[in-house]
């Protein structure tokens, strides 16, 4: 009996192990047999607005594109990116329920991905923010998040009074996402005031709302008078508001959490990945290169200014002309040479920084940005 239940589990994990082994990434998968799992760093079905309600948005518009049925997509929220057993324990989980494709939202979640990648081939991990990929099954997106950033920097340097403005930073000069986007923020507001400075007060978290109120509250006490954020929430737009100060948010157009302060938000259409995606596994196009849209393209935008709030007659036709010359590339925000806020300069006379640089080498500060502790 013993050696019999030994063999029965033996069949079942061969069994489990084989099913749907047929396929690989990179080969067509007939749509009805597409199954799809996202994680998430929080419960965006609970949320209105910020980072995982921004990426549930554009699964719930890549499903629309595509006519996917509702259980074709698996849902993990609230799986700590810090936490790799939780988290590989739930991709597993999805896995086991025959996903083909994990989502996975986090920087946080991508050495999970490299993990598992390797030990099931037939199921393709994608990885928003983060840099790793192979070449077979594993890949990560993002978009040039800096290009919507140096709009909004412009729109913050055109209204704030004091010439100061704060900034919640979900990391520091570690990490080049954010910092690659706060630069662009702090030259986008140079550009229009050369008077400006921005503050900046790290988080060291993606999600800590007590945090992030307590970042916002010490930059407003400071004198910032308009407050960005790089960070999961809608909280530092809420300090903003209950301050009486002006705000730009992120991710999703938080105008809506506060619509007394926010200008304008750094927006993401994730939908327009996740329907390349999808439809390229579909068709069989699949490719594991990493893939960093743009505004042309139209993954990261910039909100429609808050018509609540009063603005120079100026600011809309400077706003719209700087976005035609970023999405026709006859100006680059990460070109030539740029100083830094330690007085050193960066980059070559009439040279673009490449890709690469810019989504892994950006660990420095534009010479008009403070740290604050």
């Amino acid at each position: 009996m013993k050696y019999s239940f030994v063999f029965l589990l033996a069949a079942y994990a061969l069994a489990f192990t084989s099913c749907g082994n047929d396929w690989r990434p990179g080969t067509p998968l007939a749509k009805e047999k597409v199954k799809i799992g996202v994680v998430h760093i929080t419960n965006p079905f609970n949320e209105t607005s910020g980072y995982s309600y921004a990426h549930q948005s554009g699964i719930d518009e890549m499903r629309r594109n595509l006519s996917l049925n509702d259980s074709q997509i698996i849902y993990r929220t609230n799986v700590d990116d810090v936490d790799q057993m939780h988290i590989e324990g739930r991709m597993r989980e999805m896995i086991a329920q025959g996903a083909k494709i994990i989502i996975a939202t986090s920087w946080g979640y991508m050495d999970t991905c490299e993990k598992l990648s390797a030990e099931f081939p037939s199921v393709i991990f994608a990885n928003a923010t983060g840099y790793k990929y192979n070449e077979t099954n594993f890949t990560n997106y993002f978009g040039r998040l800096y290009q919507a950033r140096y709009l909004s920097g412009i729109a913050a340097g055109l209204k704030t009074k004091t010439n100061m403005i704060g900034f919640v930073a979900a990391r520091g000069t570690d990490n080049s996402e954010v910092t690659g986007g706060l630069n662009a923020f702090a030259m986008g507001a140079h550009k229009v005031n050369p008077n400006v400075e921005v503050f900046v007060r790290v988080t060291h978290s993606w999600f800590d709302p007590m945090g992030e109120a307590s970042a916002a509250r010490a930059l407003i006490a400071l004198g910032c008078d308009v407050i960005a954020q790089h960070c999961d929430t809608a909280v530092p737009q809420l300090e903003a508001q209950r301050a009486g100060v002006l705000g730009i948010g992120y991710n999703t157009d938080m105008k809506h959490d506060a619509p007394d302060a926010v200008l304008t938000s750094v927006i993401w259409h994730w939908g327009v990945y996740y329907t390349n995606l999808v439809r390229s596994v579909i068709d069989g196009t699949f490719k594991t290169d990493p893939w960093f849209g743009s505004l042309r393209d139209g993954i990261i935008d910039l909100a429609p200014l808050n018509d609540r709030i009063e603005w120079d007659d100026d600011t809309s036709f400077v706003l719209n002309d700087m976005r035609r010359q970023l999405e026709s590339e006859t100006f680059n925000i990460y070109s030539g040479v740029i100083q830094t806020n330690d007085g050193r300069n960066i980059g070559l006379e009439n040279e673009i920084f490449s890709d690469s640089q810019i989504r892994n080498n950006i660990n420095w500060y534009y010479k008009n940005i403070k740290l604050i502790r």
